[in-house]
C-alpha cells in the first residue's frame, strides 16, 4: 500500500530497514560522533562533583524539549523551583519539570529491566502527569498548523501499535551489529512514526534517546541533550523525518541525528571546561571571605545556580547567621546576586547560570 498523509500508516515497515543504513558517509559521521560522546563522558567522569552537571543538564533538556512542543518557560523559573516545586510555580514550569522527573524515572527503570514499550508508557505517563497507554481511538492526525491539512497520519488500533512497539524494542536490543548511535537514530524515527500516545510523543521520544545512549554504555549519566540542536534545526528535523516516511531517505536522517549528537557533545564539553575554570575562580573568591577554604560551600554554589540559606546550613553544618554571612559576603564580592522569593532569599551564581544557558553550538 502506498503511503498517504491522510490515511493511517498501518503498513509502517518494521525494523530493521531493508536498505543499508550504515553507508560509508554514515559510518564516517558515526566515528566522529562516538569520539565526541566518549570525550564528553570521560570529562564528566573526571569532574570532582558530578552533581554539577546532573542537576543542571536535565533541566536544560527539559526546557528545550518542552519548547519544541510550545510549552515555554524560562531558565530562571526552572532553576528557581527545581528544588522546591511549590504552588507558586507556573503550570508550564511544573509541566517542564515533570520531564526531568520522567527522565530520571526512566533511568531507574532501565537499571532493572530492558528498555521496552513499558518504559515508554511509564515515561509518557510521568511527562503527562497522568496514566497513559497506547492509542485505541481513531482520529489522530499530524496536520499543518496553518492549512490544517494532514501531513502524516500514524498507525491506528491498539493491537497494531503494540505490535510495532514490540518490534521497535526488539530492534533496540537485537541489532548489536549496528552502531548504537545509528540504532538510536533509526529507533527515534520509528517511535515518532508509530506515535503511540494521544499526547507527549515528542518529549517521550527525546527522553528515550538519552536512555538508549546510557543503556548502550555510551554515557554513564544523562548529560547529553539534543533538544536545543533540534530547536535550532527544527525545520530540517521534521522535513527529514517526513522524507524517511515518504521516500525511504534514511541516510540524510541518520546523518542529521549523528550531527546533532556530535555538536551537542562538543558544546557540552565546552561547558564543562568553562564551569571548571569558573569553579577555580570562585574557589579563590570564597577563600577571601570568612568561609575560607570551604569545599562544601563551593559545591552548594555549583550544584544549583540558585542557592538558599537552608542549603548552606544543611550542607556545611553551620548556623543560619554564619550561612547568611557567607552568602552576603559573596553578594558583596559580586560572585552572587540575591533576589527575594516569598519569605526566602535566593542567591544566584550568575556566572554559572550564564555558562549553562549560553549557546555553545555556534
Amino acid at each position: 500500500m502506498t503511503w498517504r498523509p491522510d490515511e493511517p500508516y498501518n503498513t509502517l515497515p518494521l525494523l530493521p530497514p531493508t536498505v543499508d543504513i550504515e553507508t560509508v558517509a554514515v559510518l564516517k559521521r558515526a566515528i566522529d560522533a562516538r569520539a565526541a560522546v566518549a570525550a564528553l563522558d570521560q570529562a564528566a567522569l573526571r569532574m570532582p562533583n558530578p552533581a554539577v552537571l546532573l542537576n543542571a543538564i536535565p533541566i536544560l533538556e527539559a526546557q528545550a524539549s518542552s519548547e519544541i512542543e510550545n510549552i515555554v518557560t524560562t531558565t530562571d523559573e526552572l532553576f528557581r523551583y527545581a528544588q522546591d516545586e511549590s504552588d507558586l510555580a507556573a503550570p508550564e514550569t511544573k509541566e517542564t519539570l515533570r520531564y526531568r522527573t520522567a527522565l530520571f524515572a526512566g533511568l531507574d527503570s532501565i537499571q532493572s529491566r530492558p528498555l521496552s514499550a513499558t518504559t515508554a508508557i511509564q515515561v509518557c505517563s510521568t511527562v503527562q502527569g497522568r496514566e497513559m497507554d497506547v492509542r485505541n481511538l481513531p482520529g489522530t492526525i499530524i496536520a499543518n498548523p496553518v492549512t490544517r491539512t494532514a501531513i502524516y497520519t500514524p498507525p491506528q488500533g491498539g493491537g497494531v501499535i503494540r505490535e510495532k512497539l514490540a518490534n521497535w524494542a526488539d530492534f533496540i536490543h537485537g541489532s548489536a551489529e549496528i552502531d548504537p548511535l545509528v540504532r538510536m537514530a533509526v529507533a527515534h524515527y520509528q517511535f515518532e512514526a508509530i506515535h503511540p500516545f494521544a499526547d507527549g510523543n515528542g518529549r517521550t521520544g527525546r527522553i528515550l534517546n538519552i536512555l538508549m545512549m546510557v543503556d548502550a554504555g555510551l554515557l554513564a549519566s544523562p548529560i547529553l541533550y539534543l533538544s536545543r540542536f533540534i530547536i535550532a534545526h527544527k525545520d530540517d528535523y521534521y522535513r527529514l523525518l517526513l522524507n524517511v516516511t515518504r521516500d525511504g531517505a534514511w541516510e540524510p536522517w541518520v546523518l542529521f541525528m549523528l550531527s546533532a549528537v556530535e555538536a551537542t557533545a562538543t558544546a557540552t564539553l565546552a561547558k564543562i571546561d568553562a564551569i571548571q575554570a569558573l569553579q577555580a575562580t570562585v574557589r579563590d573568591q570564597v577563600r577571601a571571605t570568612s568561609a575560607g577554604a570551604n569545599s562544601d560551600l563551593l559545591d552548594v554554589l555549583f550544584e544549583q545556580p540558585y542557592a538558599r540559606i537552608a542549603n548552606v546550613i544543611q550542607r556545611c553544618g553551620v548556623s543560619r547567621p554564619t550561612a547568611t554571612k557567607w552568602l552576603n559576603e559573596l553578594v558583596d564580592a559580586g560572585v552572587l546576586r540575591d533576589v527575594k522569593a516569598g519569605r526566602d532569599r535566593l542567591f544566584i551564581n550568575h556566572g554559572f547560570l550564564e555558562i549553562l544557558t549560553r549557546d555553545d553550538q555556534g
